[in-house]
């Protein structure tokens, strides 16, 4: 942890389009003795209930959301160039079957109550304030329900960002 130095959500200086929806996140929930984690491209930063938020979409069908169910806070951890390949296995491959760390030659380090990498250059740590399941009838704009076609909707997790760390 020494690399990394805490600063407050507003002094972050990345772009949040950049850093979710291109350069991809792992989310991940438990603790160092039993955690998950899986890649993650959809999701924001914003602020509301006077609060510093991160909102993340998880599947049901996702490993990582029985860790993040039973712990309540998890970790968002962004990585600089050379780790797409990472990211990528980490999104293909099911925690029950395969350490991803040990994989992608990834580090698992203990942030507050929750784990994240010691590669990451950025890491984000949150604590779930609110959840609520995506329902069909609530989709005003029925062509984005394309991305459901097999019925596995996301869950939303609006988190209060309790730290922020970079490198």
């Amino acid at each position: 942890m020494s690399d990394f130095k805490s600063i407050l959500p507003s002094e972050l200086k990345d772009n949040p389009f950049d850093l979710i929806g291109k350069e991809w996140m792992l989310v991940t929930a438990g603790n160092m003795d039993s955690y998950n984690t899986m890649t993650a491209s959809w999701g924001g930063v914003g602020f509301l209930w006077n609060k510093s938020v991160c909102h993340v979409y998880i599947r049901h069908s996702r490993y990582t959301k029985e860790f993040l169910e039973r712990e309540g806070s998890l970790t968002l951890s962004f990585f600089g160039d050379g780790y797409r390949d990472a990211l990528t296995f980490c999104g293909k491959n099911s925690g029950r079957n395969v350490d991803k760390a040990k994989e992608c030659g990834l580090t698992p380090i203990q942030v507050g109550d929750s784990v994240a990498f010691a590669e990451a250059r950025l890491i984000i740590r949150a604590q779930v304030s609110y959840k609520q399941d995506m329902d069909e009838a609530c989709f005003i704009d029925k062509s984005l329900l394309a991305n459901y076609k097999d019925g596995d909707f996301h869950r939303i997790y609006t988190c209060e960002i309790k730290e922020v760390l970079v490198k």
